[in-house]
């Protein structure tokens, strides 16, 4: 479906722990997304990963899913999971393929939508009613019918009252790539986990050599890392580290596919000898060889050196 709406996918995360199953961009818009049967299954720690990692990613992080408990997702709808926003796959298809979003987000109370305060606002006046007269023929008290012009989300009931009174429609719809933040639930995005006893002298390498290092916690890469300057910076890079092994070796690819879907660089920090340079434009680099050099511009070159440049296509 991606594909067909001409996104660039990547390859599919076939390794645990995931906290996504795949990205896919098309121009600026990059999604992180994870698919499910039932949503349930989706929790506050994927969830906040998928937050954080659409954070230093610039991405949106989404699921599709079939249905939550016994009941099917309603299409056309657009459901939040640990802040998370939360599409069927008929949704999924009518935003991505056919440029559809929804209309409808589902919220603590039932179901809701935007409303376009300043069209109410000039049609209301128009008709030369006040606040208290809308507020009656709508059934709720004048402050309600202030605040629907002030910005505020209204039900689907009042927004269908709203479309018969005027003979169209007040609802906008929701902006699920840059917009669903303003209609999430307000949960704070976690702090990073910290990092694992056995990468911390990666951390701390890194660290020293001015990047800055986001651990995670499900990812198929053990860390975000953000260049902090440097005379060539490279922005972020996904990072990886273990011994070399034939499940280090698939992780390291699958970071190259993402890394080209998001435009980062990537490498992979390897206990022992891998006597290879790179795999699919993953940077492979020994800790031994990392260790020993004290420049931090001779760490950025040596990245830059075996690891593929993220493509701006």
């Amino acid at each position: 479906m991606l594909e067909d709406a001409g996104f660039l996918v990547s390859d599919r995360c076939a390794i645990r722990p995931k906290s996504f199953d795949v990205a896919a961009r098309r121009g600026e818009d990059l999604v992180l997304l994870k698919v499910l049967g039932n949503i349930d299954a989706f929790d506050g720690t994927t969830g906040g990963e998928m937050r954080r990692l659409g954070a230093y990613l610039n991405a949106t992080p989404m699921v599709v899913g079939l249905r939550a408990r016994d009941e099917d997702l309603k299409p056309g709808v657009v459901y939040f999971r640990h802040g998370v926003p939360v599409l069927n796959p008929d949704t999924a298809l009518e935003l991505f393929v056919e440029g559809v979003p929804p209309l409808i987000y589902a919220a603590p109370g039932g179901h809701y939508v935007n409303i376009d305060g300043d069209l109410l606002a000039d049609e209301r006046e128009e008709r030369g009613w006040s606040l208290g007269q809308l507020a009656s023929e709508l059934g709720v008290s004048r402050r309600t019918v202030s605040k629907y012009e002030d910005g505020m989300n209204a039900s689907i009931e009042v927004a269908i009252q709203l479309e018969k009174m005027f003979d169209q429609p007040f609802s906008s719809p929701v902006d699920v790539i840059d917009g669903a933040d303003e209609v999430r639930d307000a949960e704070p995005t976690p702090d990073d986990p910290d990092p694992e006893s056995d990468d911390e002298h990666v951390v701390t390498v890194l660290t020293r050599a001015g990047f800055t290092v986001h651990p995670t916690a499900r990812a198929p890469f053990k860390a975000v890392s953000e260049d902090d300057g440097g005379r060539r910076g490279f922005a972020r890079m996904l990072t990886g580290h273990s011994a070399f092994t034939r499940s280090a070796e698939k992780r390291a690819r699958i970071m190259s596919s993402l890394g080209e879907v998001t435009r980062t660089r990537s490498v992979y920090f390897t206990e022992g000898d891998s006597k290879r340079d790179s795999v699919k434009g993953t940077a492979l680099v020994g800790c031994g060889e990392l260790a020993a050099i004290d420049d931090p511009e001779e760490i950025r070159d040596l990245i830059r050196d075996r690891s593929q440049e993220p493509s701006e296509a």
